[in-house]
């Protein structure tokens, strides 16, 4: 069994136009955010042995923020092929090639491909986290999704069972 988690960027910042998507940095908000997404992984001892994040400044910063707060967190691979907003098509080859041993695999990118890819791979899980799923996927949210596989190289975008779907909003005040 292999645990996947799919942590959609911290909230970006508007404040200036003029900069290029790909350099948009983190509001105030989403410094504040991902941090509380590191500690719950932190407390639920899910440590990712492997992380796979976008070389966008908002997934590379969201990505810095959660690691801090892990003990002995692994350096994360900067993708260009997770900068990527629609199928889920290039975050599958992604796993699949850079997945690695990890037992628990960490990927860091953005909507839609993160909303896609989750939405497919959740066939079973609580209903209330489900739905929730389903029907929104906030910045700094992240699914955690067992997946009855032995290697990532066998990674298919279905069949996973969502064991959590935490959103930052959830533990503002709690952790």
């Amino acid at each position: 069994m292999r645990r996947l988690m799919l942590l959609r960027h911290a909230k970006s910042s508007w404040n200036d136009p003029g900069v290029d998507d790909h350099d948009r940095p983190l509001s105030d908000r989403g410094h504040s955010d991902a941090p509380l997404i590191g500690a719950w992984l932190a407390r639920h001892a899910l440590p990712p042995g492997a992380v796979l994040c976008s070389t966008a400044l908002r997934a590379r910063q969201t990505c810095d923020h959660v690691l801090r707060t892990l003990p002995a967190a692994p350096s994360p691979q900067w993708l260009k092929a997770l900068y990527t907003f629609g199928g889920a098509g290039p975050l599958t080859a992604a796993i699949r090639r850079h997945g690695g041993d990890a037992r628990i695999l960490l990927l860091v990118g953005h909507n839609n491909a993160m909303h896609n890819l989750a939405a497919a791979l959740a066939a079973t899980g609580a209903p209330k986290p489900l739905a929730k799923l389903r029907r929104k996927y906030p910045t700094a949210a992240l699914p955690v999704f067992a997946l009855d596989i032995d290697d990532w190289r066998d990674f298919a975008p279905s069949g996973g069972h969502l064991e959590h779907f935490v959103r930052p909003k959830d533990l503002r005040g709690k952790v």
